[in-house]
């Protein structure tokens, strides 16, 4: 037979959807709550314990919760008996009295109101989403004044704690998520729907990551630079650097960068940190569409990976240092990190095969791990050809 715990559980589930009822002005109906016709037959004692404990939490004991509707019923086993037939809520005040939710449906009932008094477009968000609407109950004085902030100004072009409204600094930064969802709806048709960031996607400004790069050619360094070669700017930036460059290096870790200088001389060159799979933020450097570009990057699956990616920006990338010379000759027997990826990579057969001999194995050569002299040998080598 079922236990008020059950009831319990089973009555809970139906809160969101009486909420979303709440919302739509629906007015409250006869809540039923399925039960379980079957009861311990080994016993009288034991059926009647059973009823007893279902009882005790009724509203005929306590005053509120649920009703209990019985039938007399002939059981096979222990004769003619009273047992539960329906199970119910007459009324609102049971209903969340039973699952101690008045002061919560008070207050969603409240900011329901307010929401919908300033915003009635958002009445479909908020019947999807009723939890959203509790979770966020202290909070919705402040997320109505950002909205309606960008609703006037829907490309504000100016840092979140810059934005002229009246919450506390840190207010929009804490409370991105429910702030896009709602946004995504008020000003739907100004949102960058390909952007997922909440500064790109508003339009906002944003820290942005930097490009740190060392300029190897010293004519350029004093040129340009005034001497300094080791530089890092934001990205925009980046993309519309003017240098009279015809070589880019792009090394995947920081200390690699640091040995850059010592290289063999390097006209016209200059050597960035892509720091791994931020790559990416190189993408749109499309003055590189026109440069001779190498990528250097540790010999493990993830180093041909971002080799793949970054040549998938720019498909006249080569790879240096990262060959089965290179890995037999260094090599320490160090292991990697394991893959997850199995499409396709943008690599050459000679890439393709030592791929795959890493992934199998998970092998891993750091490029930190190539002694100098070895790698000032290849550059030599490279430079004539480069």
């Amino acid at each position: 037979m079922i236990t008020p715990k059950e009831i319990k559980d089973k009555t809970e589930r139906k809160y969101i959807s009486f909420l979303q009822s709440l919302v739509g002005q629906r007015a409250f109906e006869k809540l039923v709550i399925r039960g379980n016709k079957s009861y311990t037959k080994s016993s009288l004692a034991e059926f009647e314990r059973e009823i007893q404990l279902i009882h005790s939490q009724s509203k005929e004991k306590k005053g509120f919760g649920y009703s209990l509707d019985f039938q007399k019923v002939k059981t096979k086993h222990l004769g003619v008996q009273d047992l539960p037939i329906s199970i119910y809520f007459d009324n609102e005040k049971d209903f969340l009295k039973f699952l101690d939710k008045e002061n919560e449906v008070y207050f969603f009932k409240s900011n329901v109101e307010i929401i919908l008094r300033e915003f009635p477009e958002l009445r479909e968000w908020i019947i999807k989403n009723p939890k959203k609407v509790i979770d966020n109950a202290n909070e919705w004085k402040n997320i109505l004044q950002v909205c309606q902030y960008f609703k006037q100004n829907p490309k504000p072009n100016l840092y979140i704690r810059e934005l002229p409204v009246k919450v506390h600094t840190k207010f929009i930064e804490r409370n991105k998520g429910i702030i896009r969802e709602l946004l995504d709806v008020l000003i739907y048709e100004h949102v960058n729907t390909e952007e997922k960031e909440f500064e790109k996607r508003f339009y906002l400004k944003y820290a942005e990551p930097q490009i740190r790069f060392k300029v190897l050619d010293k004519k350029l360094s004093d040129r340009f630079f005034s001497g300094i070669n080791d530089i890092a700017i934001p990205v925009s930036q980046f993309e519309k650097l003017e240098l009279p460059i015809r070589k880019v290096l792009v090394v995947e870790n920081k200390t690699t960068l640091y040995t850059t200088l010592t290289l063999p001389k390097m006209e016209d060159t200059i050597a960035i940190f892509g720091s791994g799979f931020s790559v990416f933020n190189l993408k749109n450097v499309r003055w590189f569409d026109n440069l001779k570009l190498l990528y250097w990057g540790d010999i493990d699956v993830q180093g041909f990976e971002i080799l793949s990616q970054f040549r998938s920006y720019f498909p006249q990338t080569r790879s240096v240092l990262m060959d089965q010379q290179a890995f037999q000759k260094f090599f320490e027997r160090d292991t990697g990190t394991p893959t997850k990826i199995s499409t396709s990579l943008n690599l050459t057969d000679e890439e393709q095969q030592l791929y795959d001999i890493l992934k199998t194995n998970n092998w891993r050569l750091e490029q930190e791990k190539i002694p100098l002299e070895y790698v000032n040998i290849i550059f030599d080598k490279v430079g004539s050809n480069f």
